[in-house]
Parts: structure tokens; sequence; C-alpha cells
């Protein structure tokens, strides 16, 4: 049976954001990978006569029209962090961005291709000929030669797919990535998937930057308290929507207000009850509500508190 043409296209247009809010992270070169053979019908996806799929620059038009004014664009392998500088060199308004190498990438660039549970073996690509230091010392490069490159991002560990071969190439790779943010003085952007424990060891030894942000934070109310004690920001996306979270949903609550941040990581991640459809930045306006009605706090009042930890971050735009 064919699915619902509203599944295959974007979630739908939020009503605006009462203050503006920050996406502190997304994908803007990783949205337009829905095919054209599965565009919805213009009318279902609010946006009758537009090119499918919207461009970058389409996106941060709807972001903006939803009340989600600014964005962090993350580049997290060699060809999106080149194409995240690039962006970024027409300095449009709103957009500063992150770049690194993910820690899934890292393992790839020593020639780890390890099963994961899934029974998936990531396909090496040209750009992963580079070593694992020439990688780093290009991002390095690329940070260095673009003032609007606020972050290093997002860099971490991933245990979900790595076995110890892969864990410790994601420790070296973790560090040199800490090492670059707090050289360059910029803020670090954390993917922390299964490895809650090994994450928080490495930061405590090798002293986490002043401002270091959990991307999509996975853990539960304790994780969050451990977190708080230390400074280091949480980033809620789309999974604090989901019903099964309750973890999250607790951690959110567990979190001092001015150390919440927000994102979509766009276009995965995509909020209750869209999941399935892409993401975008404009769905954080989804997120936030939701945010908001589980904090019964007003929504204006969470929107600017989440505006303001994001410039206390990433600076302005």
């Amino acid at each position: 049976m064919a699915r619902r043409t509203r599944e295959r296209g974007f979630p739908t247009d939020p009503e605006p954001l009462p203050v503006p809010v920050v996406d502190n992270h997304t994908h803007l070169d990783h949205i337009g990978t829905v095919l054209p053979s599965e565009a919805p019908d213009a009318a279902s996806d609010g946006e009758a006569g537009a090119a499918w799929p919207p461009s970058a620059d389409d996106h941060l038009v709807r972001a903006a029209r939803a009340g989600v004014d600014r964005v962090v664009q993350v580049g997290s392998d060699l060809p999106s962090a080149r194409w995240t500088v690039d962006f970024l060199s027409a300095r449009r308004a709103g957009v500063v961005g992150a770049v690194a190498i993910h820690p899934n990438e890292a393992t790839l660039h020593v020639g780890i291709d390890e099963v994961g549970p899934d029974g998936l073996t990531p396909e090496p690509e040209a750009h992963h000929t580079a070593s694992l230091d020439q990688a780093i010392s290009e991002i390095a490069d690329l940070a260095k030669g673009n003032d609007r490159v606020r972050a290093i991002g997002e860099t971490g560990m991933d245990l979900f797919r790595t076995g110890p071969r892969g864990e410790r190439v994601q420790r070296e790779s973790f560090r040199a990535h800490i090492a670059l943010a707090k050289e360059l003085g910029l803020a670090l952007q954390i993917h922390d998937r299964d490895a809650h424990a090994q994450v928080i060891e490495v930061l405590l030894a090798e002293g986490a930057p002043e401002r270091t942000v959990f991307h999509c934070f996975s853990g539960d109310a304790e994780m969050a308290r451990v977190c708080a004690e230390n400074g280091w920001y949480l980033s809620f996306a789309g999974p604090v929507t989901f019903k099964a979270n309750h973890h999250l949903r607790a951690a959110l609550s567990a979190v001092p207000r001015e150390l919440i941040l927000l994102e979509t990581d766009a276009p995965y991640l995509t909020p209750h009850p869209f999941r399935g459809q892409p993401n975008a930045p404009f769905a954080a306006a989804h997120t936030v509500r939701f945010m908001a009605g589980h904090l019964e706090e007003d929504l204006g009042t969470l929107c600017a508190d989440i505006a303001t930890n994001a410039e206390r971050v990433y600076g302005t735009w």
C-alpha cells in the first residue's frame, strides 16, 4: 500500500513562535536527500509551486517564518565541513557553523569498518584515504579560516557501531578535537551514542572547553545533573517528544534553564507526531512547544532563554 502523501514531505508548518529561537545543530547539506520522485503534492506540504527538494536557503526562509531565525550548520566529515565553510562564506544572516570529524568517520580514516548491530557495514569513501591526523588538520584549517565557524563538532564517541579498536581511535580523535576547540577558543559540540561514561571520562581527564554542548542529549536525569555540575549545555532534539523517552523528559526537568539548548539534527530525529518524515530547522518550533508544555513554562520565556543560552555559547549571529 502506498504511503500517505504527507509522510513523504516535511512536517506541517507550525504557528510562528512568539519569540525567535535558535536551532543549534542542523545539517542543511543533508536535507535535500529526499528524491524528487518522493515529493509530496505541493498543497500537502504547504509550498505550492515550490521546487523539490527545497534548497538550504529555502529551509532558512521557512525556518525564519516559524520563528527559528538562527541556525548552527554542522559539517561532520571532510566533504560536509568544506561545504559548511563555503556556505558560511556568503555570510548569510542567521547562520554560523561547526566543523569536525564525526567519531564514526574517525574510524573510517584509519580503516576500521566494523559491522553494527543492524548488520550494516559503513562504506569507505574517497575522502577516507586521508589519515585521521590529516583530516583533523584540515578541520583546524577550515575553522581558522572563517570567523563564522563558532564550534568544533560534532565530535565525541559512538559505541553503537564500534568495538575496542574503534573505541581507541574515537578516544584519540575526541581528545584532538577537545584540544583544537580550546586552542581556537571555540565551543565544543559532542556526539554521544551509547558512550555516556566514556565521554564524561575523557572530558574530565582532558579538561572540557569553557562552552561544551551535548548535541541531541540522550542521557537521563542523573547524567543531566553531572553535566550541570560541570556547566555543560544540554541540547534537546526531536527524541524528547517520543512517548517512550521518559528519561529525556526527566533530564529536561533536571537541568537548569541556563544550560538548555534546542536543535533539530535535521534531516534526522523529526519530532512526534511527524516521525518518518524528513526533519528541517523550522520543525524546532514543534519541539520547543512540546518542551514548554512539559516544563509548564511560558513558551515565549523558554524561547528567550534558549536564544540567550545559544548566544552565550556561539556569540552573536
